[in-house]
């Protein structure tokens, strides 16, 4: 275990370095100059095709695709999961307060990267066993006409839909449950099983789940964390302060390293930024292609709706939760940092709120990133052995249960960065088929 702990440390700090930083920031940065910042200047149109119409949007799946709410709700599925709780958590701890502002830089881009992503999934997808399938490797194999990196793009987004969205979830939600007396050997049991029932039955019963499970545990979320931060009120200023001071913090370390404090702001901001949102790793245009849409742009506003909810909204809650609270003052980290803030407000119930709410979101994340892996894995064996993957997956399930969080954590966040190379390559090459004319044409003009 130490030696695949050494490796993966190793290549850690290769994928994790400045320059895919700078990828994911740049790539996020020129489409949003390229679409004239549309998300930002367009907000009353991209939120009254998302969230002012989940009645319209709402609806069943049919043979061939799934509607756009349950598209988006899938997504978030798999986005709002333990990155908005201990992924957030970390990026405190590990890079202060100021790491939440590059938080929001990852998100503020991220909302033009994932609509550009989404576009390109939707125009480039195609129909498998009467299915609409879709995501970076299509694009990069009948966009770029380039098939060695679409199945090097796949071939990393499995083993991140095992790592990711498998392994460090599981850890998550056997974590919460030993709160209760429970196992982890049980609760990977358990967990197990319920996972596989679900994933074998297809797209159809995944995103029938996450279309009742994800409004749900959003909302109740969204009001406990706000009576936390309601009765610490007075510290909101201090904490928007801590947040903007420090992520520009130039003092210098202990061993004379100027800019100390931002450098680790910029790296646990944008990084847990993109565990949370998923903006610029190529895994929700996965979903959103099997969307039942009016168009690509149309779809694409879902995931900037998709990146806000995740990332502006739940992770902002979050941190105001962890900082209102002086938790961030303490010596912990992780779950136990997320605990105490929920604790010194609500005493035992926090600590029960905070696990249940983990064990919510990390399930409905297991069961978003099982379609991931699946289309990816379906992709590299021309959709054969998809019942052996389910199989694996549920099985990994129980790994990632009884392994040591902090290998689960690190491999995880490995998987994450090879899987974002080859998606961003696309991008650069493919951005002409991503322009502010069809997006004028497609949505403003409809107005």
């Amino acid at each position: 275990m130490q030696i695949i702990a050494d490796i993966n440390g190793f290549v850690n700090k290769i994928v994790w370095g400045k320059y895919t930083l700078i990828m994911l920031l740049g790539i996020g940065i020129f489409f949003t100059v390229k679409l004239r910042f549309f998300p930002i200047v367009h907000f009353g149109t991209w939120w009254k095709h998302t969230a002012m119409s989940f009645l319209k949007a709402k609806g069943s799946s049919t043979n061939e695709k799934i509607s756009p709410f349950r598209a988006v709700a899938t997504a978030l599925a798999g986005s709002i999961g333990t990155g908005n709780i201990v992924g957030v958590a970390n990026a405190i701890a590990l890079g202060g307060a100021g790491a939440i502002f590059w938080m929001w830089t990852a998100a503020f881009f991220g909302m033009s990267t994932v609509l550009a992503e989404n576009v390109l999934g939707m125009k480039y997808r195609v129909k498998r066993n009467g299915k609409y399938v879709g995501g970076p490797m299509y694009y990069i194999e009948r966009g770029m006409k380039c098939k060695w990196l679409a199945v090097i793009f796949a071939v990393f987004c499995t083993l991140a839909a095992f790592g990711m969205g498998n392994m460090t979830q599981a850890n998550s939600v056997s974590g919460a449950l030993e709160n209760f007396g429970i196992s982890p050997k049980i609760s990977g049991i358990i967990l197990a099983v319920l996972v596989g029932v679900i994933i074998f039955g297809g797209i159809d019963r995944i995103s029938g789940l996450t279309e009742k499970l994800v409004p749900f545990m959003a909302v109740i979320y969204t009001v406990v964390v706000l009576i936390v931060i309601c009765v610490n009120f007075r510290e909101i200023p201090t904490a928007f302060g801590e947040i903007f001071t420090q992520a520009f913090d130039l003092r210098a370390a202990a061993g004379g390293f100027m800019g100390y404090g931002m450098s680790r702001a910029v790296k646990y901001g944008i990084s847990r930024g993109v565990f949370s949102n998923e903006a610029g790793l190529g895994s929700s245009p996965i979903v959103h292609s099997a969307a039942d849409s009016d168009g690509a742009y149309q779809q694409g506003m879902w995931g900037i709706f998709q990146v806000f909810v995740d990332t502006i909204v739940m992770c902002t809650l979050m941190a105001l939760c962890i900082l209102t609270t002086n938790a961030d003052k303490t010596e912990l980290d992780g779950i136990k940092l997320s605990t105490y803030s929920f604790e010194s407000v609500l005493g035992i119930a926090g600590n029960i709120f905070i696990s249940l709410s983990i064990v919510m979101f990390a399930f409905a994340t297991l069961i978003s990133w099982s379609y991931y892996g699946e289309k990816s894995f379906e992709y590299l064996t021309n959709g054969r052995y998809i019942k052996v993957y389910r199989v694996i997956y549920a099985i990994v399930v129980y790994a990632g249960c009884v392994t040591g969080i902090t290998l689960v954590w690190e491999i995880s966040d490995t998987f994450n960065g090879l899987m974002a190379i080859p998606n961003i390559i696309a991008l650069v090459f493919l951005s002409k088929q991503v322009n502010y004319r069809e997006l004028s044409n497609n949505v403003l003009c409809k107005r």
